[in-house]
């Protein structure tokens, strides 16, 4: 069926079994646990009800999951009825939506904020797919998508943008626009999709509510955020993998600490109320499937992916499993609580399922795609004096050991490390030993400048001085936002450090800061 040229639509008369049965496994055990539910076949929308656009995520090689959000009032809890809205969908071979290959209908339920997660499977490894949604007499934009090659298979190249860090407040997203021109087999971001603080006067464009802390709060903040037309097109271009980081809950948590400040949220229990609203609302909003459906305060995001024999990407959380950073939190000395054995950013659930896979992977390269830098520094230019930044790997510094250790004695091929959340970009060699430049090199890392969250100028030029004490460290760049565009093959890989001219502005151009370029067999980086 093809909805520009069909007249056929949903009937009214759904039966009870007709609505479970057109469900998948989510939707149907959300409409059983709730019936009776009227149901709205021919839903009358207050506005656009696709208002926040299209998305794809999570490419496997015979399937990819597809999402929308039914929001006609979208900065105001959704503005839809509590209702289960059937949504079609449709998934093509072709940009112009002639050649579907699957089809069927989901339901977009109000305990779900009216999301769908269509998991669409039975697809053709490697291709592009094109697909779009109607509720009513409502159509989606058609979005683009792409399956990932079979796995194990030879596979010569992969085209991928790191992002992360987008302050709303902070500048415009032109950044997107350009990442939507690129050409691309999928987005990877690493956190801080959304900030949740109030307004913050000076930027250019302000939030739309103080503080959020509630569901419908998150709600409407990411709302807010999607409401972006550069990100729309980003999302439409490309699958995303997507992992979170903080801000998606609060600065600077830690499992179920709350950061140190006078919200009532440093009674744990309020905190994990907290929690689970913003886990909840960042499940309704990202292209994730059933298997991160949030149970509480709880969310399964760790996973992962595999392109060919070429390249297999690790995606980490590093929020929801951690210890309290130590020491305090902030840039200081090493206390004891920071080379602590026990001490851990993934967990040991997680800690086990990264090794198992490395173990097991067949890939050229080996991509951890995580939230924090894994590299150490010291921030000091002084050498009689050491500070770190604790809310990284170089808080957990045994947690960090055990991955290098991991990396030496399995002899990973071409460990490489993604990373954000420090606003700004890096290029490190992960050495055996941070402390003895001597050491071995075991991989890189690659740090992605923020789409538009602030670096502060002031730091710029400290940061610069230190970067002799840290002969591991290749480049560093705090003034300019972007993203980073990874281009890899059999033989080499080569991170381009895309920037624009502004965020202050609703128009940007586009250029390549630096390149960098890492041969396979060989860690480190060099510039191209």
């Amino acid at each position: 069926m093809n909805w520009y040229n069909s007249s056929h639509l949903l009937s009214a008369g759904f039966k009870r079994r007709d609505v479970l049965r057109g469900a998948g496994v989510l939707t149907g055990l959300a409409i059983a646990s709730q019936l009776p539910r009227r149901v709205i076949a021919q839903p009358a929308f207050s506005g656009y009800p696709f208002s926040l656009g299209v998305a794809s995520g999570d490419p496997l090689p015979n399937g990819v999951v597809l999402w929308t959000r039914l929001a006609p009032d979208p900065l105001n809890g959704g503005g839809m009825p509590g209702y289960n809205v059937p949504v079609q969908w449709q998934i093509a071979a072709d940009e112009n939506m002639k050649r579907i290959v699957k089809s069927g209908t989901e339901f977009a339920l109000p305990e779900f904020a009216h999301s769908v997660h269509v998991d669409v499977r039975g697809l053709q490894p490697g291709r592009h797919y094109w697909y779009q949604f109607k509720a009513g007499n409502e159509v989606s934009p058609i979005g683009r998508t792409r399956t990932a090659p079979a796995r194990n298979q030879p596979l010569d190249r992969l085209r991928f943008a790191l992002v992360n860090c987008q302050d709303w407040q902070n500048g415009y997203y032109t950044a997107y626009k350009h990442v939507a021109e690129e050409d691309l087999d999928l987005v990877v971001h690493v956190g801080d999709y959304i900030y949740e603080y109030g307004p913050e006067p000076g930027g250019p464009r302000q939030h739309n509510s103080s503080e959020i802390v509630s569901l419908e709060d998150y709600r409407n903040r990411h709302a807010l955020y999607k409401t972006d037309a550069n990100l729309q097109a980003a999302h439409a271009a490309f699958p995303w993998v997507v992992t979170w980081d903080d801000h998606e809950t609060e600065n600077n948590y830690a499992s179920g600490i709350s950061e140190v400040d006078a919200e009532p949220d440093q009674d744990p229990t309020v905190f994990l109320l907290r929690r689970a609203a913003a886990y909840q609302a960042y499940y309704e909003h990202m292209p994730l499937r059933e298997s991160s459906l949030p149970k509480g305060a709880d969310l399964r995001l760790y996973r992962r992916f595999t392109y060919g024999d070429l390249a297999q990407f690790n995606v980490l959380d590093t929020r929801q499993y951690r210890s309290d950073q130590p020491c305090d939190d902030g840039l200081k000395p090493l206390c004891d609580a920071a080379v602590d054995p026990s001490a851990t950013l993934t967990g040991k659930a997680q800690e086990r399922w990264l090794f198992q896979g490395l173990q097991r992977s067949p890939a050229r390269w080996n991509i951890l795609a995580q939230q924090v830098m894994f590299s150490q520094f010291d921030f000091d230019a002084r050498p009689e004096v050491q500070v770190f930044n604790v809310d990284q790997w170089d808080g957990y510094v045994a947690a960090r050991d055990r991955i290098l250790t991991f990396l030496e004695q399995q002899k990973v091929s071409n460990p490489i490390v993604l990373a954000g959340d420090i606003h700004s970009s890096w290029v490190h060699d992960i050495k055996r030993d941070f402390n003895k430049p001597e050491s071995p090199t075991l991989g890189t890392e690659f740090v992605a400048t923020s789409i538009t969250s602030d670096f502060p100028a002031q730091f710029i030029a400290p940061v610069t001085l230190a970067l002799s004490n840290n002969p591991h460290t290749k480049f560093f760049n705090g003034a300019l936002r972007g993203y980073v565009r990874c281009d890899l093959n059999r033989k080499r890989w080569q991170s381009d450090y895309r920037v624009v001219s502004t965020i202050t502005e609703p128009e940007a151009t586009i250029s390549t800061l630096a390149s960098f370029v890492v041969e396979d067999g060989k860690p480190g980086a060099q510039p191209a």
